[in-house]
């Protein structure tokens, strides 16, 4: 079974690299990618992150850090990592993961470009949850 979409690879190895706070991803014939923890975070498809709708995200900041502390299966579909800051309502499908892990540059620059629009810091505290423009895309 692949991801949501039939087209999506399915990871054939997912290993936890605490002391780097990198997930990689290894897939059939080799490749393999090394996304963030803080990349996931912010980019979290939790309501949490996302809002419930156009204009309901909140923008994450101090997750420079996070670390994952646990990383569960959803069917054969998803992983759902616990987050060192509590956030573990995400869930990460096969897609999401290969989008975070072939598009990391861009997600990156459009994440840091959100935190300089809202003139905040990257590692500041998370503000109330007033903030919005958190969701990657």
């Amino acid at each position: 079974m692949s991801g949501l979409t039939s087209r999506t690879p399915v990871p054939t190895g997912i290993v936890v690299h605490a002391k780097s706070r990198t997930l990689e991803l290894q897939y059939e014939g080799g490749a393999s990618y090394r996304i963030a923890f803080e990349l996931m975070r912010v980019c979290s498809p939790s309501a949490e992150v996302r809002g419930h709708g156009p204009g309901q995200e909140t923008l994450q900041t101090g997750k420079r850090d996070v670390s994952i502390v646990s990383l569960e299966p959803v069917g054969n579909y998803a992983l759902q990592p616990t987050f060192s800051d509590g956030h573990s309502t995400g869930i990460y499908s096969w897609d999401l993961l290969y989008e975070l892990a072939t598009r990391q540059d861009e997600l990156w620059r459009s994440y840091l470009d959100r935190l300089a629009a809202a003139g905040v810091d990257r590692d500041a505290p998370m503000a109330a949850p007033a903030t919005t423009g958190g969701h990657c895309h």
